[in-house]
């Protein structure tokens, strides 16, 4: 039986009063929260495994796995200077790795769908357009589920892609090393590397990211600036105003031209940059491109002892892999802050390199075990500033 209208909200600014069907609607799509986990889990599901079943991993190629991490770790050890502890790795599936990124930033992703779906005042040109206005409210009642939608989606293509948990530079609260044999065996065949270099690369690439995140300094600092960017979205009502009246109804199919429009999380919730998050990009870049450098780094050095003459074809076919944008990478972008093009690449590969021709390994050690360690945006750009601060020279 319908309950009718929120009686905690005046009837005037209730776009529903007259139809009490659309408050159950509201309270049915709102009521896990700002962001509707239901919805995140199907549509990552769907977006990992294409709908099908999927079948485990091959015992056979646990083992390979395992057995190859034995020899990567020696030489992450060696390269990083760090007597690292590496937790068993986990060979999964893409629906299994889709499951359990979702369960590892959901709080991040909680509070990234609290800032977006923040409530704004509306202008006069919506609040005194009844359509308009109603479809205002369709957006707020409609916007838990379209984000959980969204961010499944999101999910559930990176499940497809990815290689394992560090492709994106979040630490995660749990220190685990995962792969994903179904995307390394795809992209080795793609471009004719031989599956036991490829699993190796990888295999350096995580037990790399396990270390780096390992490092307290480093996972609290770039945790803490992506939960900041996240949670600083501030939906703007004139755009969504703007948005809402640039709706072309009059087609063919107007509930066609609804779906579209809430499929974009920027014309859902007219999303734009904030204040807060511009001013904490600096930052934020300079943190992912450390990282980033550092990690290729140490994965390149692995390699070439590893792997030989064919670790530079293979690194750079993966590093291009990963600067060629596609709009789920700039879907993550603009909701995480995370940037991860070419110039973030060459920045992080600059600052690394001065480093080592300056201090060779050992300077470039005090990144991993000196806490505060971690350059400014100033000394990303000028690594000598960074050693003369880390070292007191």
């Amino acid at each position: 039986m319908a309950s009718g209208p929120d009686p905690e909200e005046p009837e005037d600014n209730n776009p529903f009063a007259a139809f009490p069907m659309f408050g159950d609607l509201s309270r049915a799509l709102s009521g896990q929260g700002p962001l509707n986990w239901d919805a995140a889990r199907q549509f990552a599901m769907l977006g990992a495994t294409g709908g099908q079943s999927e079948s485990n991993i091959d015992p056979a190629v646990r083992v390979a796995y395992s057995n190859l991490a034995d020899i990567a770790a020696l030489h992450v050890r060696d390269v990083t200077q760090v007597d690292h502890h590496f937790p068993e790795v986990r060979a999964v599936t893409p629906g299994t790795w889709a499951h359990e990124a979702l369960e590892a930033y959901r709080p991040l992703l909680t509070e990234l769908a609290t800032s977006l779906g923040a409530s704004p005042d509306l202008p006069a040109e919506v609040t005194g357009d009844p359509m308009a206005q109603m479809m205002a409210g369709l957006s707020k009642m409609m916007a838990p589920a379209m984000l959980g939608m969204s961010v499944g989606s999101m999910v559930g293509t990176l499940a497809q892609r990815a290689f394992g948990v560090h492709d994106l530079p979040i630490p995660r609260t749990k220190s685990e090393v995962v792969v994903l044999p179904q995307a390394i065996d795809a992209f080795a065949a793609q471009w004719d590397i031989p599956v036991d270099e490829m699993r190796l690369w990888v295999l350096a690439q995580e037990l790399t990211g396990n270390v780096i995140f390992g490092a307290d300094h480093i996972r609290e600092l770039l945790a803490g600036l992506v939960r900041r960017h996240v949670g600083a979205f501030r939906p703007d009502p004139n755009a969504v105003a703007e948005k809402l009246g640039g709706l072309e109804m009059g087609g063919d199919d107007p509930f066609q031209a609804l779906q579209q429009a809430f499929s974009d999380p920027e014309v859902l919730l007219g999303a734009v940059r904030s204040p807060e998050q511009l001013d904490l990009e600096p930052a934020l870049d300079a943190a992912v491109a450390t990282v980033v450098g550092y990690t290729d780094w140490v994965v390149d050095a692995v390699a070439a002892r590893v792997i030989g003459g064919d670790a530079l074809k293979l690194a750079e076919a993966v590093r291009r892999r990963r600067v060629e944008t596609s709009p789920d990478d700039v879907f993550v972008e603009r909701l995480l802050g995370i940037r991860l093009g070419s110039a973030q690449v060459q920045r992080g590969k600059a600052f690394v390199q001065g480093v080592v021709d300056r201090a060779g390994d050992t300077g470039l050690a005090i990144l991993l075990t000196t806490a505060g360690s971690m350059p400014t945006p100033p000394e990303v750009d000028a690594p000598g500033l960074w050693l003369a601060r880390v070292t007191g020279d």
